[in-house]
């Protein structure tokens, strides 16, 4: 939920409204009735203009009305159209008639497409013009982004945030967008950051100095204004792939644009002091994910001077409509182009035509840019950090800081969320959303929750009651403590946990923890791979369970960040294990014969280092959330505990390793792809609760952590090494399909392999018989063949849901085993 949170707030973005007087239409073929993309609509004798976008449609806002809106289209004449003074909203349709000079009637042979010649020497100059061949950059940004809600016509009393919003807001408070339907403006923020990039090595970091947030459901502005700043603004059209909302589009001059691209050469132009030629340009294949639009290129540099682009609705991008993206460059020292305004226009699309959409606006703009100026490699410890008086500068700060003015309207936008989000319905309904969203409500300085572990029923517990919650930064900005209490009607226990941690420094993260824990566990479901799980975790406590333990667990724990990027974790734990089945293992004692023994403990100190390089992390009160790594470095994690015995107790001593290496890549057109290595070896014998007990899956929900036509318990291991891998083909397959394409499905691969090995040291220390008398259950362990399962998906069904055919390929002859079963997942991808 986090991530959808950020791919919203991070990449939603237009260009600005300035202006009081909005002209607005529609281009139209006058023969055929065939709307018109990219015609050119602009008032003579000036340079203020725009283009139609790929429905035909235009909008112009102007501070001044003139006589006259001039339209023209290669092929067709020339038209003007008398604009009425006064009126502040009007809209003036054109229907062009083709020129009388019919193309089809001449036959033109220039050898080859003007275009390109102009587009070698635009590849020539690449390397040249591109910012990342500075050795480091800074500059100062400006952004600015607005949410607007639309299609909020009344409708009969439901449950809904239209229901909730039609209920406070009367027919004055709405605004008209540009293309005259109203709307209700529900989140505005302004940001100014300075940004600063290093080449050697490739570093980035943004100051975000003064932050101005508000919107429905905003509670603490401190994490959104963390991520409106420049750093997710960074179109660079000069890498063969433009990452647009975390999709990739190929760029107008990638390496291979002659294969992906249509290019018409229109015109010459001057834009400012740049005379650059325009220059057309349509994807070869509609499907593909690629820009519409112009691109014009300085004739001395074959510099981007501008591009001014759209992506349709023919792209397989969840949830939006339409994409308009338009970014202007100047050189600066040393030769290459520097970004000076970047402005996004974004069209959500509709569940269904009835349902209200959102209007997603970003206006970034640059100034005072030094080149070639680097800084010290520690300046980049904290990619993005937020001045302590961000969120608290005046009016006038404001007036003075931003890079341009608010236009009427926008002074309005701010007036009117402040007076819409604090009415009482409005509240309850973003409250409900935060709870959807985080599994906690906010209480004042406490949050309760999380809600999938409110309730359970099994053959243990009977009905299990559980209520929890933790701290939050109103209650303190350096403590947070956590826990729950839980209790069976059938086994008439209480299980509780209670921790609580304190935050050193937040510059190199620093923090120190502990936990009190007692709750009924499952041997095969213990891992702390399971941690981010709650529903798989809350689910498996539903019907019969197999193997349980009741375990008491005293933890703590030390963790600091040693530099950029490294993480060094330090736990000392004690746990103690109480079986509620015949559980039995042979232990030794001195020099005693080995005795079968019920209960067990373990007390260990574990060493975890974490290297993910070039990790960019927000602060949300007092957690991390890590956006991931910038260029998608791999992810390297290892650990290593030693168990004591006789410490605290303990019985048991061993000692493990584990290592893992995790990374997403991109592949170009075959989408994108993710891997999870993983290995580990324990090197004494142990009762098999502490052996590696590979996660299965019994449920019909997907869980990436597991193997979904496992069984829980089914395998476990002292020695190990697996294989997740996932291939999203986003829509290269499927959009292939004339009727297929218009579901906008999308094709996933999965294979997920298992190499495990148990000691027969590990098999002896378990007796065939319990305490009872009763024979233990055996679990298997893996011989020299591997456990292999693949899958076949299809994501994006109704735009939420993913479903999975897995193929169970090895050990097969179990009848017990799923050797194939559907796996089911909700997921809001774009």
């Amino acid at each position: 939920m986090y991530k959808f949170l950020q791919i919203v707030l991070f990449t939603f973005s237009v260009f600005t409204i300035q202006a009081q007087h909005r002209i607005t239409g529609k281009v139209f073929d006058a023969t055929t009735g065939e709307a018109l993309p990219f015609v050119n609509v602009y008032i003579k004798n000036t340079n203020t203009g725009t283009t139609t976008d790929d429905q035909g449609v235009y909008s112009l806002w102007l501070t001044k009305i003139p006589d006259s809106l001039t339209v023209s289209f290669v092929g067709y004449r020339t038209q003007s159209k008398i604009l009425k003074p006064g009126l502040p909203i009007q809209e003036i349709n054109f229907k062009l008639v083709a020129s009388a000079l019919n193309l089809q009637e001449v036959v033109i042979r220039p050898g080859e497409n003007p275009a390109f010649r102009i587009m070698r020497l635009v590849m020539a100059h690449k390397k040249i013009n591109d910012k990342r061949r500075l050795s480091a950059y800074q500059y100062e940004s400006y952004t600015k982004m607005q949410f607007d809600i639309d299609n909020l016509a009344p409708t009969k009393k439901r449950l809904g945030l239209r229901s909730a919003i039609n209920s406070v807001v009367d027919s004055q408070m709405y605004l008209l967008n540009e293309n005259g339907k109203k709307v209700l403006p529900f989140f505005i923020s302004e940001a100014v950051s300075d940004f600063y990039y290093n080449r050697d090595p490739r570093k980035t970091k943004e100051i975000v100095k003064a932050s101005k947030v508000t919107g429905y459901g905003i509670q603490d502005g401190n994490l959104v204004a963390q991520v409106i700043g420049n750093s997710y603004q960074d179109y660079n059209f000069y890498q063969n792939w433009v990452s647009v909302l975390q999709k990739n589009f190929v760029s107008p001059i990638a390496d291979g644009w002659k294969s992906a691209y249509e290019y018409d050469l229109q015109d010459s132009v001057y834009l400012g002091k740049n005379k650059c030629y325009k220059i057309k340009i349509e994807p070869k294949r509609p499907q593909d994910l690629a820009f519409y639009g112009t691109i014009w290129v300085s004739d001395s540099s074959f510099a981007l001077r501008k591009i001014d682009v759209v992506i349709s609705k023919t792209a397989n991008i969840n949830f939006v409509e339409k994409i308009h993206l338009v970014q202007e460059a100047l050189p600066v020292t040393g030769g290459s182009w520097l970004p000076v305004k970047t402005e996004i226009t974004m069209n959500l699309a509709r569940i269904s035509e009835k349902r209200p959409g959102i209007i997603a606006k970003i206006n970034t703009s640059y100034k005072n840019t030094i080149v070639n100026k680097e800084q010290k490699a520690s300046f980049f410890d904290q990619p993005i950090t937020l001045a302590q008086t961000a969120n608290s500068n005046s009016e006038e700060f404001w007036q003075q800081s931003r890079h341009d003015t608010l236009s009427t309207e926008e002074k309005q936008v701010y007036s009117l969320i402040d007076s819409i989000k604090t009415t009482p319905r409005i509240k309850r309904f973003t409250e409900v959303v935060t709870v959807l969203a985080s599994g906690y409500l906010k209480a004042g300085p406490v949050s309760i929750g999380r809600y999938p572990y409110f309730y359970a029923n099994n053959n243990i517990e009977g009905h299990r009651f559980q209520i929890g919650g933790k701290t939050n930064f109103d209650f303190s900005k350096k403590w947070e403590f956590r826990g729950f209490v839980a209790y069976g009607t059938l086994d008439k226990r209480f299980k509780y946990e209670a921790s609580g941690k304190y935050i050193f420094s937040r510059k190199k993260w620093s923090e120190i923890g502990f936990t009190r824990k007692e709750d009924l566990q499952q041997a095969g479901l213990m891992s702390d791979k399971l941690a981010d799980s709650p529903f798989l975790t809350g689910f498996s406590r539903f019907g019969t369970l197999r193997r349980p333990f009741y375990v008491q667990q005293t933890s703590a724990y030390l963790q600091r960040d040693l530099f950029p990027g490294l993480m060094q974790r330090i736990t000392l734990s004690n746990r103690v294990f109480n079986p509620d089945f015949d559980f039995a293992y042979y232990r030794h004692i001195g020099e005693q014969p080995q005795v079968a023994t019920r209960d067990f403990s373990s007390a260990a100190i574990t060493f975890l280092t974490r290297y993910a390089k070039n990790e960019i992390f927000v602060q949300n009160d007092n957690e991390r959330i890590s956006l991931g790594s910038a260029g998608h470095w791999p992810v390297f994690t290892f650990k290593y505990t030693l168990g004591f015995k006789y410490f605290l107790g303990s019985t048991v001593d061993y000692q493990r390793f584990d290592v893992g290496l995790q990374q997403h890549f991109v592949m170009g057109r075959l989408g994108n792809a993710m891997y999870r290595l993983e290995a580990g070896k324990i090197f004494t014998p142990v009762p098999y609760p502490l052996l590696e007990v590979h996660l299965g899956n019994e449920t019909s929900f997907y869980y990436a952590q597991t193997f979904n036509l496992m069984n829980y318990f089914e395998f476990a291991s002292d020695a190990f090494a697996s294989l997740h891998y996932e291939q999203y083909f986003e829509g290269l397959l499927l959009n292939s399909l004339p009727l297929i394409k218009k579901l906008k499905w999308r094709v996933v691969g999965t294979t997920n392999v298992l190499y495990g090995h148990l000691d027969q040291e590990n098999l002896k220390i378990i007796p065939a018989l319990g305490l009872n008398g009763t024979p233990q259950v055996p679990f298997k362990t893996l011989n020299k063949t591997p456990y292999v399962e693949a899958a076949y998906g299809i994501e994006n069904i109704f735009k939420v849901l993913r479903v999975d055919a897995f193929h169970r390929l090895t050990y097969l002859q179990n009848s017990k085993n799923k050797n194939f079963g559907l796996r089911f997942s909700l997921q809001f991808k774009l």
